[in-house]
């Protein structure tokens, strides 16, 4: 008898395994596959592999780029577009579904079917294009599907990607994840503030096991925003030329990696550039006219409100009357070794936005861009933008909520905007703080007008620059943009990095500069003697070290430092690990670490990993990638915020620092003084960035570590005759 039901017990428990494995995919809905069928697509690979997609129309190069993209990475588009289903949980698991959970607090989905129908013609067709070339991909290769029912995708998918991830480039995923800590806003332990009181980003800590405990998208790390860009005008050049450097700082891997691509249509769009996993045209780069770079900027463009909610806690208090909340049931997927389990969770939305409850009430978010998909057409715009002009009126678009654009183009011009969908805020209200939500007298509607954004163009200096740096640090002295124009209620920062004194300083030293001297500048290793860095460097050398040799030799070893983390002196690797806590603190807004803590704790790795306090910054600091007989270790130089990038790292069991986020893909761009454009690029690894047996996994990297660049063939003749291989997908 005692047998049966053990054996009983053991066939429900069967049943009920199986019956979880199998009811994620039998309760999705698989959406129909998008009309379309390519014209004429041809993809060709150059001697570093890099896709060119040639098409009769712009939609047959979207499907190209879709197709081409897959080659190289299709695991990576794949949890993009289950991020855009809310189906992240169940092919990533718990971390997964944080992303599924903010995607329906955000209520991507239903801004994304709102906005479809309303986004022009020809930028459905565009995204319609990537979508089949996505399915068709999938189609010839089902061994690579990861989840099943996640193809067809379709426009909408791969539109509700934008949407999703955008606010989450101005720290959306910090707020709401310091309000799902579920702890008292404003007190010890809670959500950070500044001193006037605004929730400031910062690192997410998951907090048990909710998933929605940390908001974090895939691949990106809230510490992680950084960028570089430079252009300078042809007065500024010692052979007439415009430049434009385009040095972005991104993670190495995942859903906001770079991806280089070259695309061709007979309808007239010619551009080089990369994108992110997910889009189906650049999102930097240069046409043959013009071209521009990005680089993080962190306006105030989220407000918080405190809701009054009645006893039930269902309805909300707004202009002295009682609305309900809008409340919505949500199953998140979750994937639990085999088996993909249902975990219910509940979604508010007020008329702000939406809604986070915890023990201390309800907040809601409103956030500049908020329910709207208008990126994906001025992105499009720009990239066949054709004169200064009409890339300005595709900038008042005003789609892209935030980033700054550094500008150059053929005829000459340059400039820096800083881009911003500015909430159209009334006085009164303290917009840094905690704002009251039963009224509507704080509730803006509006976003302000593009001649609203600080914008520096054509300075004197013949310069602009951004490294994630306040906008009114751009061109140095005399040429700058004064501070006190800008309302306050704009939200701009006034953070001052490294990155940006050292590239004032090398550019107001430089006279006429040449592209020898601006790579030179590009790759620059030091550190200002100001600022943070000289501060903390101050109170590490004023510890008291008696009675710890090691402490006191890692002191002078600091002392004789020549600030400059090019591996060529000495203590450049204790210099490099020692600044990086500094600088964590420093750019997200937070109180200092501990300097002896940071010292000992570096001091101790040192010892124990290379014998010692002064081994070669390269023996440390390494690019590392692959496996097996694919894997490269190469030394790597520069610091998490030097011009030449080595932002984020992981130690290995080795004790060498793995490099995952810094100078990420880099491109020179020049119009010479008669208009002609060509440029230079480069990536860490190589183009194939998760195919192994790929010849271009890390065929670049080399050249990476060196400070040498590959030439763009732009031009499809160079290209041709280069013997680029030619294949229709």
């Amino acid at each position: 008898m005692l047998r049966r039901i053990l054996l009983g017990f053991l066939a429900l428990l069967v049943l009920t395994a199986a019956s979880l494995a199998l009811w994620e995919p039998l309760t999705t809905e698989t959406p129909a596959a998008p009309a379309f069928k390519p014209t004429d697509v041809r993809i060709a690979r150059d001697k570093f592999g890099v896709p060119h997609i040639f098409g009769k129309t712009d939609a047959d190069v979207a499907y190209g780029v879709a197709y081409a993209h897959a080659e190289d990475d299709f695991s990576t588009l794949q949890e993009v577009l289950a991020m855009t289903r809310g189906r992240a949980g169940a092919m990533l698991g718990e971390d997964g579904a944080k992303i599924d959970y903010a995607e329906a607090l955000l209520g991507v989905r239903a801004t994304t079917a709102r906005d479809w129908p309303r986004l022009p013609a020809d930028v459905r067709a565009l995204f319609t294009a990537y979508a089949a070339g996505l399915n068709h991909y999938a189609e010839k290769h089902p061994d690579e599907v990861r989840l099943s029912g996640l193809f067809p995708a379709t426009g909408e998918d791969v539109v509700a990607g934008f949407v999703l991830r955008s606010p989450f480039f101005f720290g959306l995923d910090s707020v709401l994840g310091s309000l799902v800590e579920d702890k008292e806003v404003g007190r010890e332990g809670g959500p950070a503030l500044d001193r006037a009181g605004k929730l400031v980003p910062r690192e997410l800590t998951p907090v048990g096991t909710d998933p929605a405990d940390s908001l974090t998208p895939v691949g990106r790390d809230p510490a992680d925003n950084g960028s570089n860009g430079i252009a300078v005008a042809p007065a500024r050049s010692t052979d007439g030329a415009t430049r434009l450097v385009s040095n972005s700082h991104q993670p190495w891997t995942g859903g906001v990696a770079w991806y280089e691509l070259v695309v061709h249509s007979e309808e007239g769009w010619d551009f080089a550039g990369a994108n992110f996993p997910g889009s189906p045209y650049p999102f930097l780069g240069h046409n043959k006219y013009l071209g521009w770079t990005n680089t993080v900027n962190r306006p105030d463009l989220i407000d918080v409100y405190k809701l009054v909610l009645d006893d039930g806690g269902e309805n909300y208090r707004f202009d002295g009357a009682w609305r309900p909340l809008e409340k919505t049931r949500l199953w998140l997927k979750v994937k639990v070794g085999p088996f993909v389990l249902p975990v219910p969770r509940t979604i508010w939305r007020s008329v702000h936005g939406p809604v986070v409850k915890n023990e201390k009430g309800a907040f809601a978010i409103r956030y500049a861009g908020i329910d709207q998909a208008n990126m994906v057409t001025q992105y499009y715009r720009l990239n066949k933008a054709k004169s200064f002009a009409e890339w300005r009126a595709a900038m008042a678009r005003q789609g892209v909520p935030a980033t700054n654009f550094i500008y150059a183009d053929a005829k000459g011009n340059i400039g820096l905007f800083y881009n911003a969908m500015f909430p159209d805020r009334q006085p009164g209200f303290n917009w840094r703080g905690i704002l009251p939500g039963d009224t509507s007298a704080d509730l803006w509607t509006k976003t302000l007008p593009f001649d609203r954004v600080p914008a520096l163009v054509n300075p004197r200096s013949g310069y602009v620059m951004n490294a994630n740096n306040t906008p009114w640090v751009a061109a140095g002295p005399g040429d700058e943009l004064d501070a006190a124009a800008f309302s306050p209620l704009l939200g701009i920062e006034d953070d001052m990095t490294n990155r940006a004194t050292r590239l004032i300083e090398l550019f107001e030293a430089s006279g006429q500069i040449d592209a020898a001297r601006l790579k030179a500048i590009k790759y620059d290793t030091a550190y200002a003697k100001t600022g943070y860095a000289k501060a903390w460097m101050d109170r590490l050398l004023a510890l008291d070290t008696k009675g710890d040799p090691a402490l006191r030799e890692a002191q002078n070893l600091l002392r004789r430092w020549d600030w400059n983390l090019d591996g060529k002196g000495k203590g450049d690797a204790l210099a490099l690990m020692v600044l990086r806590p500094a600088n964590g603190s420093h750019y997200q807004r937070r109180a200092a670490p501990d300097p002896r803590t940071v010292l000992k704790e570096t001091v101790a790795h040192l010892q124990e990993h290379f014998d010692g306090l002064d081994p070669k910054l390269g023996t440390v600091l390494r690019l590392r990638h692959g496996e097996g007989a694919n894997r490269i270790d190469l030394p790597l130089d520069g610091g998490n915020d030097t011009v030449r990038a080595s932002t984020l790292w992981d130690a290995e069991p080795d004790g060498r620092l793995k490099v995952r986020h810094g100078d990420s893909f880099i491109m020179f761009v020049t119009w010479d003084a008669e208009g002609r454009v060509r440029s230079e690029s480069i990536q860490p690894f190589g183009s194939a960035t998760t195919r192994p047996g790929s010849p271009h996994y890390n065929d670049q990297a080399p050249l990476f570590v060196a400070h040498k660049l590959k030439p763009v063939l732009f031009d499809p003749a160079a290209l041709k005759a280069s013997g680029a291989r030619f294949y229709r997908p």
